[in-house]
């Protein structure tokens, strides 16, 4: 007899994807999901999600960080530019966060397509 999954509730399951949602903190949950290869169509879904932003962000700070230590002259504008990267970040996972409240479609324009090429 095999045991009940404790997340077949719908509410565990809809908390769930708004764990997924946390900037930064819900990469390595929807990155476990995506690794287990288990879940829902949506939970794999939103976990391409994630991971893609996740890794777009990190990607874009570290070169922008990179890129503000190699040159004098332009490491102000390119700090800025960083701190507003790492803002839009914050609220394109808070806009998510009150889609998936509203009960609307997780989609992005560029990055759910980009998301959708990973295994």
């Amino acid at each position: 007899m095999t045991a009940p999954d404790p997340f077949e509730n719908q509410d565990f399951k809809r908390l769930q994807l708004f764990l997924y949602l946390v900037p930064v903190v819900g990469f390595f949950p929807a990155l476990w999901t995506l690794y287990r290869g288990q879940g829902t169509r949506q939970q794999k879904n939103l976990s391409r999600l994630v991971v893609t932003l996740a890794l777009g962000w990190l990607l874009g700070y570290i070169l922008l960080g990179a890129g503000a230590n190699a040159s004098d002259s332009l490491s102000l504008p390119l700090l800025i530019t960083s701190s507003l990267f790492t803002s839009g970040y914050f609220l394109v996972n808070l806009w998510l966060m009150v889609q998936l409240w509203r009960r609307k479609a997780l989609r992005l324009p560029i990055v759910s397509k980009l998301g959708d090429r990973l295994p």
